[in-house]
């Protein structure tokens, strides 16, 4: 524990939120048997809890896709700008690997743990609160900006589809944040049904876009991309040669960027060792198959040279000669369903790593604080007003995920290394779910995470240094102030507490 940690030690262990370690009473309640009165710890984390049992494995599936179906509709493509149709093809495969390798280590992170705190509670139990701070501080970034970019977007296409006369602007990003918020302040249960719902209508347009693209579909017209012969290994296939490969690492991960993000419902699900894993498998399984036909069919259909630039791929391959159709006015409706599912869920997760954090004394502490309904409306409110005024003062998305897919990446070698560390440091802990292959899935996911971070300063090298400022700013304020005011009646806080005293008593 850090120094200064208020209640390092407590008279008797209780269970954290998300219930574990077993064994113990109700945050609030007095310990089995007994008729303790309630501490101020009790009282403390009263006022800061989630409605637990609202989410089953088909709405946690359906949040796993909606973190990322917005991927599929636009910001992939701009990888063949960087690699051709082979480098984006052979990053996305790439990426796809590590996200899959992630997902089976954070599964089985998600059974031990199953709290709030997601990444950032199991890099404070494997690398301390050093390594929790800084792991939730990068997941953060990326739950805080990427819905910002995301309103954006939106914007752009109420624009293009002249949806009641609007233009992309700050009403339409106000108009966004409002409106999803306000669901989400309603309670967990109906936003995660109106996510599943909307989500269903992207996935639903995708597989009809993918029907309608292959019957067009022309093997000649993927490697259509001009050849820069001065590149190390260029071909057809790969246009810019090998390093293209790794400058397109960043545009592979669209297809899959926040499916990490379905531990963070935890404590807010029914029997989370079992339903977590199985949701994250379906999720990643989901999301696989709609990268492959997404991928193919729109390069397929148009040609790679022909949508590399587009801010709306899917629709500019279903218009080979710029007019549109049916199915093209269709995908294009669909794509804002695409947009909306994903900013409606980023934001979910980014309250519930904000709540967490700030729940254990990381970040300030009445950000954690819940309403009537459960639901933590400074968490919801405090990010969104920041996502907004981002969103407002520089119009830029592009930049702004960028920025995010640099701190989800430092988040990803975290996590992964969280893993690791518990597997060999502490074999013998219960493990509800198993990551298949080990420390070795895991040694994957990390490898390609470090090489996914580094590429991102090949992409865009002032995102990548407006993340670090971001990060120089929370670090100084964690060793200064808020690393000595620790909550360690907090689930994640108390779990690492366990673990050391267990050690303590191993080494006498």
């Amino acid at each position: 524990m850090a120094d200064g940690t208020e209640s390092a030690r407590t008279e008797s262990a209780r269970a954290p939120v998300g219930g574990a370690p077993p064994g113990g009473a109700p945050p609030g309640g007095a310990p089995p048997g007994g008729a303790q009165a309630p501490t101020p710890e009790d009282a403390y984390l009263e006022r800061r809890t989630l409605r637990r049992g609202s989410a089953g494995p088909l709405l946690l599936t359906g949040l796993g896709v909606a973190y990322v179906v917005s991927g599929d509709f636009s910001g992939w493509n701009f990888g063949l700008s960087e690699g051709g149709f082979g480098g984006l093809a052979i990053a996305a495969l790439l990426m796809g690997l590590m996200y899959a390798c992630m997902v089976f280590a954070l599964a089985e992170l998600a059974a031990i743990l199953p709290t709030a705190g997601g990444g950032y509670g199991f890099a404070r139990r494997a690398l301390g609160p050093w390594g929790g701070f800084l792991t939730g501080t990068a997941i953060l970034i990326e739950y805080v900006l990427a819905p910002a970019a995301i309103s954006i977007f939106i914007g752009d296409y109420v624009e293009s589809l002249g949806l009641f006369g609007l233009e992309s602007g700050w009403p339409v990003y106000l108009a966004c944040f409002i409106l999803f918020i306000g669901i989400h302040l309603w309670g967990v249960g109906e936003a995660l049904r109106f996510s599943l719902v909307v989500t269903a209508i992207a996935v639903a347009a995708l597989l009809v876009f993918a029907i309608g693209a292959l019957t067009d579909f022309d093997a000649g017209s993927l490697n259509d991309i001009p050849v820069d012969h001065s590149a190390a290994g260029a071909t057809s296939w790969l246009p810019f040669g090998l390093l293209g490969i790794w400058s397109a690492f960043p545009f592979g991960m669209w297809f899959f960027l926040g499916v990490e993000g379905v531990p963070l419902a935890a404590e807010e699900t029914r029997d989370p060792a079992r339903t977590l894993p199985k949701a994250m498998a379906w999720s990643m399984g989901i999301l696989l198959l709609l990268a492959l036909l997404t991928f193919l069919a729109a390069t397929g259909a148009r040609g790679s040279g022909a949508i590399q630039e587009a801010g709306n791929p899917l629709v500019e391959a279903l218009q080979p000669d710029g007019k549109a159709t049916v199915l093209s006015r269709i995908v294009n409706y669909a794509g804002l369903a695409g947009l909306v599912a994903s900013f409606f869920s980023l934001i979910f997760a980014g309250s519930r790593q904000l709540f967490a954090l700030s729940r254990a004394g990381y970040l300030p502490r009445f950000l954690s604080l819940t309403s009537r309904r459960k639901a933590p409306f400074l968490g919801l409110l405090v990010p969104g007003a920041i996502g907004f005024a981002l969103a407002a003062w520089t119009g830029d998305g592009a930049r702004m995920l960028n920025t995010a897919v640099f701190g989800a990446t430092i988040s990803y070698a975290l996590m992964s290394l969280s893993h690791i560390v518990l597997r060999r440091r502490e074999p013998g802990l219960d493990r509800p779910y198993r990551t298949p292959g080990g420390t070795v899935t895991s040694s994957i996911a990390f490898v390609l995470a470090c090489s996914a971070l580094v590429a991102t300063f090949l992409v865009d090298k002032d995102a990548a240094f407006i993340a670090l400022g971001v990060y120089a700013v929370a670090l100084a304020y964690f060793a200064f102030y808020s690393r000595h005011r620790l909550v360690a009646a907090a689930p994640e806080e108390e779990f690492a507490a366990l673990a050391e005293a267990e050690a303590e008593l191993s080494r006498d």
